[in-house]
């Protein structure tokens, strides 16, 4: 009867703390805060864009394995970009164009950057509008050591020697003067950019871009005596271009003797 009693009782104890656990977790979960509803995550439109597939040099012929469909986010997607909505067939519509500037790795193919060759070679196509390509001998000598890279940017300078009129037997002067200013280099010999990490490139031939009263003029210049290249600094690029003519400003010849050895030297008027 005792054990029974006992047996009772402890049922009891534990049902109460049972009842009681359950009240207090009922009334902490009653007051607890609900949790924040989560703002939906706005989803960015996108739309294929036509890039490089791997680096293309200046005058390669692009062709379907250069260039491929890229997601571009929408908002900054320009105008002149290729998209695959409007142009699905512009992957087979520009084989055989070549590039006239050079395109990175997965940068966006526009077709300002890109002209049809039509069985030309690829020099005429890369040509902008009303310029000419000349090509001069130079040497290291009057090509700046060899320093003068394809897209460098020099100033043509015509140096001729011819006898002193006022002396007779005297050594020969020497006028030099830039005739054409700020012309861009095509090409040294057949190289038509910096390949492989080249730094030097010790050609025979420079090819310059030239308007064509420019082209015409350096011929002639070229008949009277010697050429030479000097190269121009990056920060000059955008200067304004400079033309001579026969009519440019001349140079006057000092022939000054020191010690017994005759040198000439020029002055600008």
């Amino acid at each position: 009867m005792w054990k029974v009693k006992r047996m009772n009782t402890a049922r009891i104890v534990v049902l109460t703390i049972a009842v009681g656990a359950g009240g207090v977790a009922a009334y902490l979960a009653s007051g607890a805060p609900e949790p924040a509803p989560t703002a939906p995550v706005a989803q960015l439109q996108t739309v294929d864009v036509l890039v490089a597939k791997a680096d293309i040099p200046l005058g390669q012929s692009v062709g379907p394995d250069e260039v491929q469909w890229q997601s571009w986010p929408a908002s900054s997607t320009s105008a002149s970009f290729i998209r695959r909505n409007e142009r699905p067939n512009a992957t087979t519509q520009l084989v055989g164009s070549i590039a006239r500037s050079p395109f990175v790795a997965g940068e966006p193919i526009r077709e300002q950057k890109l002209v049809k060759a039509n069985g030309s070679g690829f020099m005429a196509a890369i040509l902008p509008t009303g310029m000419r390509a000349v090509s001069t001998e130079i040497s290291p000598e009057t090509g700046a050591g060899g320093f003068i890279l394809p897209n460098d940017r020099v100033d043509v300078i015509l140096s001729k020697r011819e006898k002193n009129p006022d002396r007779a037997g005297s050594a020969d002067m020497v006028n030099s003067e830039i005739i054409l200013g700020n012309v861009r280099v095509l090409a040294i010999d057949q190289t038509v950019e910096e390949k492989n990490g080249q730094k030097v490139v010790v050609g025979k031939t420079a090819t310059l871009e030239l308007k064509p009263e420019q082209a015409e003029f350096l011929a002639r210049a070229r008949q009277s005596g010697t050429l030479s290249l000097a190269l121009r600094s990056l920060a000059d690029a955008n200067a304004a271009e400079s033309i001579s003519t026969e009519t440019s400003s001349k140079r006057d010849s000092i022939n000054i003797v020191r010690f017994g050895v005759s040198t000439t030297t020029t002055t600008q008027k």
